[in-house]
């Protein structure tokens, strides 16, 4: 008997291994076949002023991901804040332009993201050059975490929002942060072929930054 109960055990854990990606597609496809809620469009156009300057369908493509990504993750408020769809699908909007026209996994690390109403502290240990452990305080808008969480700060993730081209958007900045992360520590660079491809995407990366700024001092778009 012992033995029967084994290897039903192996086949069920077996079964759950080989089928989960089956299951997540099966549960995807039903969350995409709902239509998108007119309340939720209602929030992308207040909200996001540039979903009307994507094309059509880049739009569609970005409120089907916005239908998974708010069914698959958790929103979770802090210091009181009431987690409400406006804050689901204005985080869940900007989370998913890194996701367009590119094969996405729904950053499948992520679990839970947690919602500040504005700046918060966090208190963490510094161990400097001598080997000198100390406190330190810092005021965040915002943070990406490898144990499967993403912290915002309500009010920044509603500035980046507003302003396309400020510079400055917590939530495409920490959910880059979370695509990094897929494939091991955050190292700011994605996983090339070859070695040598390397230095080739850091001085392209570079151009584009020193580019970047440039206009944002000239505040050009």
């Amino acid at each position: 008997m012992p033995l029967v109960i084994l290897t039903v055990l192996t086949v069920l854990i077996i079964g759950l291994v080989v089928g989960q990606p089956y299951w997540r597609q099966w549960r995807r496809r039903r969350v995409l076949a709902k239509p998108f809620p007119e309340a939720w469009r209602k929030i992308l156009k207040q909200r996001m002023p540039y979903f009307r300057a994507l094309p059509a369908d880049l739009q569609l493509q970005l409120k089907k991901h916005i239908q998974v990504f708010i069914a698959e993750k958790n929103f979770m408020g802090c210091d009181g804040l009431q987690v409400t769809d406006e804050m689901r699908v204005t985080i869940a909007a900007q989370a998913c332009l890194l996701l367009l026209n590119r094969p996405n996994h729904y950053y499948p690390e992520l679990k839970s993201i947690l919602i500040y109403p504005a700046a918060f502290i966090v208190e963490s240990a510094q161990t400097d050059a001598a080997g000198l452990v100390r406190e330190e305080r810092r005021v965040l808008s915002g943070e990406s975490w490898g144990q499967g969480k993403v912290i915002l700060s309500w009010q920044d993730t509603l500035a980046g929002a507003a302003d396309p081209h400020d510079g400055h958007n917590v939530v495409i900045h920490e959910f880059a942060h979370q695509l990094d992360q897929e494939q091991g520590p955050t190292q700011g660079a994605p996983v090339l072929s070859r070695s040598s491809d390397y230095q080739q995407w850091s001085a392209v990366m570079q151009q584009a930054f020193n580019e970047l700024q440039v206009k944002v001092a000239q505040g050009l778009p």
